[in-house]
């Protein structure tokens, strides 16, 4: 695509597309496959794989026509501030999910057990403890709560870690030092794939050794769903480094036009922050 540089008082249009549609034909098939996976029919393995492929393609084709048109000089500071709003709202959405696991784990942790502590547990759930961690009454499986320290700290180092690799890839981009940009990201993209491994690892500690499980009532219920999201975006994530990273290497970004590499930046130092809270909230506390 050749360069043509968009006067700074235009709004750059783009033409008409056909990626929205080809995005809502695999949303569509995700989810009738999911539903159909739900009731055991055969059919709903098939829309599932479907629609991943059809999801993957689109995000291909369409991030790619992105890369295209910002390498062509299409992208202007008011099409830049466009990018960042909507970056910015993203972001303000993923901290509102968030919020919610936490908003629930704080009601059950300083309400609705000790709410239930006073009532007669002799009568309706014989044994039943109101501390926390807890299963809930009525749950009699035993399990043992995962602990602050060891691989939970230690994943706690490596996030914070690769927070600063980013910055410093930042920071080298700016000086249009490539060889530290690069660098700096790989760093970056290694620490994260850490992360992930050890927290596939301790959830194989956490299901074989402590019998806790998604299913361990209200804490592992919490537990499961705050950490699973949160790995399920450190891998959004990582994929996302990891695209950056091989733009950096292609020659892409200037100092003076990087918004692709701030976005992704952004998201990370959020997954570093949820994942502050979640070490304090979810495992120490």
């Amino acid at each position: 695509m050749a360069n043509v540089n968009v006067p700074p008082e235009r709004y750059y249009l783009p033409a008409p597309s056909t990626w929205p549609i080809t995005g809502s034909l695999a949303m569509g098939l995700l989810g009738f496959g999911a539903a159909f996976t739900v009731n055991f029919l055969t059919v709903g393995y098939i829309l599932l794989a479907l629609g991943f492929a059809v999801l993957v393609y689109m995000l291909f084709g369409w991030f790619g026509t992105v890369v295209r048109e910002s390498e062509g000089g299409r992208y202007n500071k008011r099409v830049d501030t466009s990018f960042r709003w909507g970056m910015s709202w993203f972001i303000f959405s993923e901290v509102m999910f968030f919020g919610v696991f936490f908003g629930a784990l704080f009601y059950m942790r300083v309400l609705s057990v000790p709410w239930l502590g006073e009532i007669d547990q002799k009568l309706l759930w014989p044994e039943f403890s109101p501390g926390w961690p807890v299963a809930g009454p009525g749950i009699t499986e035993q399990f043992t709560p995962m602990g602050a320290w060891g691989i939970p700290a230690l994943n706690t180092l490596i996030l914070l870690t690769s927070g600063v690799t980013i910055t410093l890839a930042h920071w080298a981009l700016k000086r249009n030092n490539r060889g530290a940009l690069i660098g700096w990201m790989m760093a970056t993209v290694a620490l994260g794939i850490t992360f992930l491994g050890f927290q596939i690892y301790e959830y194989g500690h956490a299901y074989s050794e402590l019998n806790l499980k998604l299913s361990s009532g209200a804490y592992g219920a919490t537990f499961f769903m705050l950490t699973g999201f949160h790995g399920f975006h450190v891998t959004v994530g990582t994929i996302m480094l990891i695209v950056i990273t091989v733009r950096c290497m292609k020659g892409h970004f200037t100092p003076e036009h990087h918004f692709g590499f701030e976005g992704v930046a952004w998201y990370w130092h959020f997954v570093d922050v949820v994942w502050l809270f979640l070490f304090i909230f979810v495992y120490w506390l």
